[in-house]
Order: structure tokens, then sequence, then C-alpha cells
């Protein structure tokens, strides 16, 4: 009989929350950077992230449907 893994929270459903990195520069592009999944019991999230920026700039969580990637910024 196989062993199946338990599919993880990323896997199973779409995150609640993209990271961007946000420049300090006026209307430079948003990188989407990563994810953030809730958790189960409602009280945190789980954030991947797939870069990490350097330099200057913030990282922001917006809902995954906002259209803010590559210089439309909210």
């Amino acid at each position: 009989m196989a062993h199946h893994e338990q599919k993880t929270a990323e896997e199973t459903k779409a995150p609640a929350l993209i990271a961007y990195h946000v420049p300090e520069r006026d209307k430079a592009p948003w990188t989407r950077i990563g994810a953030a999944w809730e958790h189960k019991d409602g009280e945190g999230l789980t954030l991947q992230l797939d870069l990490v920026p350097v330099g200057t700039g913030r990282i922001v969580l917006r809902a995954g449907n906002d259209k803010t990637a590559d210089g439309e910024s909210a």
C-alpha cells in the first residue's frame, strides 16, 4: 500500500494574501514575492516568501484579487 503525504494548506487552497515588495521610489512596480495562508483556527497566518528583498522598501500583504503587481500600486 502506497504512503500518501498530507497536503499542506499551500497546496490545497488559494492564499489569503499576496506578499509584494514595494520600493520607496514613486511609481516603481510592485513585485510579487510570496503569499500567506490563514491558519485553520483563525489565529494567524503562514507566510511563504519566494524572494526576500534587499535594500529599501517594504513588504505589503494584499488580498489575492488585487492587481497591484507590475507598476499598478494601490
